[in-house]
Order: structure tokens, then sequence, then C-alpha cells
């Protein structure tokens, strides 16, 4: 893939590695794109086989098919590996008293156990090298609770934690591991949210995403993949090398209140 940077400059991610969860769409795609085009190697990894190899075809990245849910499959994805980003979930909305067990439980698989797996696979890599970069896309709901998403905001505080551990585990082996965590991204999952809610509420679009989805978010807009892709690769790049365990909201000023 081509890089973005000026002649003469030598991409900062020249000769590095990453493989990115949930990368064949959305955030995760943008930040393959983003990493890629900085010089690193990708590893595309995403449960759509064809969005994988699309991503792959993108960014000249290497596509694996896997069910993050399934541990047996997660040894089949490279161990040399320098760049870890944690990115791929999922979400289902309904009170405690009606959430299905098995989504809960689900939902931690991804979101939880997975990233754990990921970085036992990759981390003696990183500590062999003295070098390595973890990011985990988080969420404002790793930092705040909303009603009706148990699952989803239990992962995200579980990942906060994860990050946090590795932060201190990796430090002495030159490795950094850091959350990011963004409000509502403009997703094809949250342009559908914005579609039912508009149908359920009997309002337009507008006006749901002002009045529902950002109801709490002083900046009224949904934030672009790309701009959650930008702080990704700035914490892999070479002058984060001292920001380690820390959560960066970029959520419009949520968090703020």
């Amino acid at each position: 893939m081509t890089s973005n940077f000026p002649a003469g400059f030598p991409a900062p991610l020249q000769g590095r590695t990453a493989l990115v969860t949930g990368s064949g769409s959305g955030i995760g795609r943008a930040c393959a794109r983003a990493l890629a085009e900085a010089g690193a190697a990708v590893h595309i990894v995403d449960r759509d086989g064809e969005a994988a190899k699309a991503a792959a075809g993108e960014t000249g990245g290497q596509p694996h098919t896997v069910d993050l849910a399934d541990p047996a499959a997660l040894g089949s994805l490279p161990r040399e590996v320098d760049i870890l980003v944690n990115n791929a979930g999922l979400q289902h909305v309904a009170p405690l008293t009606e959430f299905p067990p098995e989504r809960f439980e689900l939902i931690q698989r991804v979101m939880v156990t997975a990233p754990f797996l990921l970085l036992r696979h990759t981390l003696p890599h990183m500590y062999a090298r003295q070098w390595g970069r973890v990011v985990n896309v988080s969420s404002v709901h790793g930092l705040r609770a909303s009603p009706y998403k148990s699952a989803y905001v239990a992962a995200k505080h579980a990942l906060e934690g994860l990050s946090k551990v590795a932060a201190l585990e990796g430090a002495p082996h030159g490795v950094t591991s850091n959350c990011v965590n963004p409000g509502y991204v403009r997703t094809p999952l949250v342009e559908g949210q914005l579609r039912d809610q508009a149908a359920a509420h009997g309002i337009g679009p507008a006006q749901v995403l002002s009045d529902v989805l950002l109801a709490r978010s002083p900046v009224k807009r949904l934030l672009e993949a790309e701009e959650v892709a930008a702080a990704v690769l700035w914490l892999c790049g070479p002058h984060s090398a001292s920001v380690t365990g820390i959560s960066l909201p970029l959520d419009g000023g949520w968090t703020a209140g």
C-alpha cells in the first residue's frame, strides 16, 4: 500500500507487523488502513471472510477468517506481531431481567476472553523484540454505563482493566498498552440504529441523533472511523513510547460531565 508520508521521510511503522481484529469493516478497517499507510504489514482478522479479503486487498494485508468466540481458532493466527489492535465487538440491547444469558456470555468471549488470549499469543514476540504496541478499542461505555447494555458495558470495563495490567507488565519490555474510547461512530451498525430509532419514536434520523444517541454528548455529531484510526495510529507511533495504561476518550465531551 502506498504511504501517505512525504518522500524522504521513512514511514514510522516500516518493518512492523500489526494484527487488527474485526478489521473487515468499520473502525477496524480504518485502523488497518491507517497502519498500512504508516508502513506496517497488516493481518486482517474478521469472521466475515469476504470482508476480510476485501480489506486485505485494500491494505495489502493478509486476511484471516476467524471466529473470535472460538478459543481454539485463535491459535491459527500469527504470533510474530508487533502491534495488536483488539477491536472486534458486538452489541445486544435488553433489560437485565430479560437479557439472554447465552448472549451475555458470547459478548464476554469475543470482547474480553479473545483479547486476553491474543495477548498471551503475541506478547512473547513483543517482549523478545523489546518493542510492542497494544491498542484496545474500548468505548465511552468502558468509562460510563448506559441502561440495557449490561453485557457490552461489562465487557468494555473488563477490557479497560486488562489493558492496564498489560501496560504494567509490558513496561519493562518496551510494550505499551492503551485504550481508545470513542462515543458513537458512523458505522453501518449505528446508521441502522438511527433508522430503527426514528421509526420507533416517530421522529427524523437527525433528531434521533441529537436527542437519543448523542443526548449526553455536548458535540452533536457522529465520530468518523478515520478519527478513531488516527488516535490508534498515534498510540502506535514514535511519539507515544511513554504513553501507557491510559484511556483516551473520543466522545465529544460525554465523560466531561
